[in-house]
């Protein structure tokens, strides 16, 4: 059979995630469905990363296998065409070899978070960015982040929820950039590693917004994260804003896209 990669973007609220759920609707279970209708069969797709409800993405990849030789650029576009109306795209679609895993192949994942600043509430931009109607001290959040750069433990940080066997992560890149944005000033956040823990991005924004407020001095943040406590963590901020930027392989399918 042979096995193709799919580069996805999909906006995230509708859904309870990317991973199938038994009573709520997925991202996963909306491209298996397309898929069905394609090859009549029940299909089982690979992801990269298992964003959470209301987080949406820019660079998901997934692998899926199928019967007929296709054509990619004709399976993408069918796929978009079943996808309708949910908010799921097939950027671009690739054969692969039989052994390419979406998410064992993969040796980096980039995710961005986008945190308006403005006293107005966001309206256009709503469900797509973290709104806080106050300023921020960037310089401040940038010398709070960088005791989270490097090798750590990092129980502070995930869900009490999350399945990983280790808390040790590597977290590669933390950078914080204030831009333009359509809305407004927005500070954004990328970061880069190997995989993260379950709500690992949203509890290092939502602890960093508090340093930019004041509330928390920057070295809080090295005191929180050697607690090794979940309970030192700030809190965790909404998924609102928070984007599956891309996911690396040694040998990119998707070099043109």
């Amino acid at each position: 059979m042979p096995r193709y990669a799919l580069l996805i973007e999909y906006d995230g609220r509708p859904f309870a995630g990317w991973q199938r759920q038994a009573d709520q609707p997925s991202v996963q279970q909306s491209i298996e469905e397309a898929l069905g209708r394609l090859e009549p069969r029940a299909h089982t797709i690979g992801g990269a990363g298992r964003t959470d409800a209301g987080v949406h993405a820019r660079g998901q990849v997934a692998h899926c296998d199928m019967v007929k030789d296709w054509e990619p650029f004709r399976l993408s576009e069918a796929l978009n065409f079943h996808l309708k109306p949910a908010p799921v795209a097939i950027r671009a679609c690739v054969q692969v070899a039989d052994d390419w895993h979406a998410r064992f192949s993969a040796n980096e994942r980039r995710y961005l978070f986008r945190l308006l600043t403005r006293r107005a509430p966001s309206t256009l931009e709503a469900g797509q960015v973290w709104r806080v109607n106050h300023a921020l001290d960037v310089d401040a959040m940038r010398e709070g982040a960088a005791h989270l750069i490097g090798l750590h433990d990092f129980t502070t940080f995930r869900s009490v929820m999350c399945q990983a066997k280790s808390p040790v992560k590597t977290l590669d890149a933390l950078d914080i950039d204030v831009v333009d944005g359509l809305a407004g000033p927005e500070v954004q956040f990328r970061l880069r590693a190997r995989s993260f823990l379950h709500n690992q991005v949203r509890s290092f924004v939502g602890t960093l917004e508090r340093v930019g407020a004041g509330t928390w001095a920057p070295d809080r943040v090295r005191t929180a994260l050697e607690a090794r406590d979940r309970a030192a963590c700030g809190p965790v901020c909404p998924p609102d804003g928070l984007y599956l930027t891309g996911v690396g392989y040694p040998d990119d399918p998707f070099p043109d896209a």
